[in-house]
């Protein structure tokens, strides 16, 4: 039994993982440890993990932080971000620990706060106490349970009401370690009433080691707020990702997600959206492009709960060489939720006959007056366009590549930050010709 050594560990531990914490989260952690005791790590053997048996990247001797010992590295000093007209305030997570020497170089608007969970956790214990672990329920969810156990600290946006963040947020996550770690993290985004922010989320390894990745993020839009959150993940092959998000929304908010893997290991994103205010918008999205043998898995679930709102899902993958992708996307527009608007396309290309790739959409309905929709359809390139393209004096190789990266551009069009989505493009048309070089430095912000 693979979770046996997890409990064991956590038993052993408990007092060295609460000591180095806070009460807001030491007093998840029974809960959490009942769930886990019970349902333990997701296998293939359950339908939505069908494709993705994450329990084997826990069948290994990993090591794990429990003292919360910070690494002594300067981040700042190593990490640049050089997009050009891309101005952010900038934090980073080394592993699953805050860095908290901050070189805060662009004021914050009154009341905002964005730093260390822990921090935050003292400083407003009352809020922290309203949203931590209350939307990413562990009730059910084996992978949450796990991370509930041993998250320690991690990262915080906090706007009150009438804020607008105007500068973007930029949040580094590096991977750090001689020998294989595992590592959990924890988001969590609060939105007040009318309030407005954008954080832009940077993935790094820039060690060999193999590391096991659970990361947790809640995002709770209130009426009319606005977030929108963009995950990049440039990750080595030996790196496994298993991430959970959860978003609850109420009137007239707006969340955009978008994930975009340039490289990564393993990887599976789960993704869960409540709409519970009308007129309410969640669109999420992603973009994977795999080689050698890695391997992406989105889920995505949507719950209209309420009348008159609106979602928009759009994965797209890019295949090659013996690449697995994986999507499942369902859809629940619950009784009288009359007037939803609910979009799901998932395009993939399989631009290697070795590359596999798995979609399962779903619409499951119990309003009558709706308009919902799904789409799906996977191949390779359109060869009439192909033609085209070459018979005006373009290459095969680069008339292929051409049309891969203008396969990717509606999802990149998502990202609401002019500079970054011109940086991308970018780099997706470097990572197609194999001039994406992996380093230590983050390669969006350089």
């Amino acid at each position: 039994m693979i979770e046996q050594q997890y409990i064991d560990l956590f038993e052993q531990y408990r007092h060295d993982v609460d000591a180095h914490s806070v009460p807001g989260m030491n007093k998840e952690r029974d809960a959490a440890f009942e769930t886990f005791k019970k349902i333990g790590f997701p296998t293939s053997k359950q339908e939505d993990y069908k494709h993705s048996n994450v329990a084997r990247a826990f069948d290994a001797d990993l090591g794990l932080n429990l003292r919360n010992v910070p690494f002594s590295v300067n981040p700042y000093d190593a990490f640049k971000c050089d997009v050009p007209n891309l101005s952010t305030n900038l934090y980073f997570l080394l592993n699953d620990r805050y860095y908290d020497t901050v070189e805060q170089h662009h004021a914050l608007p009154e009341g905002v706060f964005v730093g260390s969970m822990q921090e935050f956790s003292k400083k407003y214990p009352q809020v922290f106490e309203a949203h931590y672990a209350r939307i990413a329920d562990s009730s059910d969810n084996g992978l949450v349970a796990y991370n509930t156990l041993f998250a320690q600290d991690g990262f915080v946006v906090y706007v009150p009401k009438n804020t607008s963040v105007e500068k973007p947020l930029q949040l580094i996550q590096i991977l750090r370690g001689q020998a294989d770690t595992n590592v959990n993290r924890r988001l969590l985004i609060i939105a007040e009433e009318n309030t407005q922010v954008k954080l832009l989320v940077c993935d790094h390894a820039v060690d060999a080691a193999r590391f096991v990745v659970t990361q947790v993020t809640e995002i709770f839009a209130e009426a009319s707020a606005q977030v929108d959150l963009y995950e990049l993940e440039d990750n080595s092959e030996q790196v496994t990702r298993l991430s959970s998000l959860f978003s609850a929304q109420k009137d007239q908010s707006n969340v955009i997600v978008t994930n975009i893997a340039l490289h990564n290991g393993y990887t599976r994103n789960n993704y869960r959206f409540r709409l519970l205010g009308e007129h309410a918008e969640a669109h999420v999205g992603g973009l994977a492009l795999c080689d050698k043998q890695q391997h992406v898995d989105n889920f995505a679930f949507l719950d209209h709960a309420v009348p008159n709102c609106m979602s928009n899902e759009l994965f797209k993958y890019i295949l090659q060489e013996q690449s697995t992708g994986v999507f499942c996307g369902k859809i629940l527009v619950e009784k009288d939720a009359q007037k939803t608007q609910a979009y799901q396309t998932n395009r993939n290309l399989c631009a290697s006959p070795d590359a596999r790739m798995y979609s399962k959409p779903e619409l499951e309905i119990y309003a009558d007056d709706v308009k919902c929709s799904h789409g799906l359809t996977t191949g390779q390139l359109d060869l009439d366009a192909l033609f085209y393209l070459r018979a005006r004096g373009i290459g095969e190789d680069e008339a292929r590549l051409m049309l891969m990266e203008a396969f990717t551009r509606d999802v990149v069009e998502m990202i609401r930050i002019d500079s970054l989505r011109e940086r991308l493009e970018s780099l997706i048309s470097k990572r197609f010709r194999g001039q994406l070089v992996r380093c230590g430095n983050c390669n969006v912000c350089k």
